[in-house]
């Protein structure tokens, strides 16, 4: 019986990855001394924002870290809710009796802005956020699993991204691919995931809850 479901954030949640990739070219490109492209931008992804910067500004990623944060928080102008019916679906699962908990690649500071900016700060049972120095969704599942002493089949994560389906086999459990963003990399995520991929929020929801109906 599934007893945790955790979400990512970017691409699942929200539409947010696009503004992260404009905040982040913003903020960052005067301390490169160029404009960065999309693909520098999307190459340091996996690591949170301190992470991410460092990457590319050098020396002068904490001045570039400083401007990154209000740019980031301005540019919720343009995606001020979440994605239409997300926040139904985890309420529907919390009176179902199930854990949701929340496991992103951004950082701690950039993680709130959006959940707040969602108003979706006290939704998660836990918000596990990324490392500057390596990919660690693996990890913090592995951790969420201890902490809340579930077995691997108790768990489904929810992610847009080819990575997350990664780490989810690396960590043993079972990716359910959200590919209802217009960033989402269909044919990716159907190669990599055949099996488990959602074009809408609505199937997901007919998904989970009808196999916790079957369990």
């Amino acid at each position: 019986m599934i007893k945790l479901i955790a979400f990512d954030l970017d691409g699942t949640i929200g539409e947010t990855v696009s503004m992260c990739i404009r905040a982040f070219e913003k903020a960052v490109s005067p301390y490169t001394g160029r404009t960065l492209s999309e693909r520098e931008i999307t190459q340091t992804f996996g690591l949170n924002e301190v992470g991410m910067i460092k990457m590319v500004a050098g020396e002068k990623w904490q001045e570039a870290l400083h401007d990154f944060y209000p740019v980031y928080e301005k540019m919720h102008e343009e995606c001020p809710e979440p994605y239409e019916g997300i926040r139904e679906l985890i309420n529907t699962l919390k009176k179902e009796g199930i854990l949701v908990a929340l496991i992103t690649g951004k950082g701690e500071k950039s993680c709130r802005i959006t959940l707040e900016q969602f108003g979706m700060q006290d939704l998660f049972c836990s918000v596990k956020t990324g490392a500057e120095d390596r990919p660690n969704k693996a990890e913090a599942i592995g951790e969420l699993l201890h902490d809340c002493h579930l077995a691997k089949d108790e768990f489904y994560y929810v992610g847009d991204a080819v990575s997350d389906v990664t780490a989810c086999r690396k960590a043993g459990v079972t990716c359910l691919s959200a590919a209802w963003g217009t960033t989402a990399d269909i044919r990716g995520l159907e190669e990599a995931n055949p099996s488990n991929v959602f074009f809408s929020i609505g199937d997901l929801s007919h998904f989970l809850l009808r196999t916790r109906e079957n369990t």
